[in-house]
């Protein structure tokens, strides 16, 4: 059993693009606790301000994480309360957070999970495509080779699948998927909740001939049906 004295982490969703998806519950915790553990603290400095939140700011992201996590485990178990919150969305999902998460694990930390925003299933949701049995996959790896490899472990998926992917990566995963799973339902979201939001409707090749014509930008979640 955790020490009563231990202090708690929150994994705070916020909020993917409107500032207006974010809970009241996840504002409450980010008023409340002694830190805010961010990814990028610019980002979270605009939501913070925004909703007039004073709440002390740490970076905790990708190149830092394993140095940081120590001194954070430190202060929880000091006592102190930590929000960990990701650039946008919920965090440890394809982000930084999963060090802290797992010695928080190991030290016997309590940890509350805030639920919200989520990139994933705002793409899952408006996709149009099944869902009674889907898969998020995330990033695959940035090179081809190892990309349709991995791609090939899905060439007989019967499930929806959903990635996420870089602007100038791209058409080089459409071109890959098209090449190993061949033509596919495919829905490609961007800037979801934000003004320039984007759903895309069709097959890959369709998608690549957009993509190719059309500079892509924004972060892309990408959702591939059988």
């Amino acid at each position: 059993m955790h020490n009563v004295d231990t202090g708690t982490l929150y994994l705070v969703s916020t909020p993917i693009g409107n500032l207006e998806d974010i809970t009241l519950r996840a504002l409450r915790i980010l008023n409340e606790v002694d830190l805010i553990a961010a990814e990028d603290t610019r980002k979270t400095r605009g939501l913070l301000t925004h909703y007039e939140i004073k709440t002390s700011l740490t970076s905790y992201f990708e190149g830092n994480q394993q140095k940081k996590t120590e001194s954070l485990i430190a202060r929880l178990k000091s006592g102190e309360s930590i929000a960990l919150v990701s650039d946008a969305g919920t965090p440890t999902i394809s982000d930084p957070g999963y060090p802290l998460l797992q010695a928080c694990i190991a030290e016997e930390v309590p940890i509350v999970p805030i639920p919200g925003a989520s990139a994933v299933l705002a793409a899952a949701t408006v996709s149009g495509l099944p869902l009674h049995n889907f898969t998020f996959v995330g990033f695959l790896s940035p090179k081809s080779g190892k990309r349709k490899r991995q791609l090939a472990q899905f060439s007989d998926e019967e499930r929806t699948l959903i990635f996420f992917e870089s602007p100038h990566r791209l058409c080089r995963f459409l071109e890959d998927a098209l090449e190993v799973m061949g033509e596919c339902n495919i829905v490609i979201t961007r800037e979801l909740t934000k003004r320039f939001e984007e759903i895309f409707r069709g097959n890959i090749s369709e998608a690549l001939d957009k993509f190719r014509s059309t500079e892509p930008r924004g972060e892309f979640t990408i959702v591939i049906g059988a």
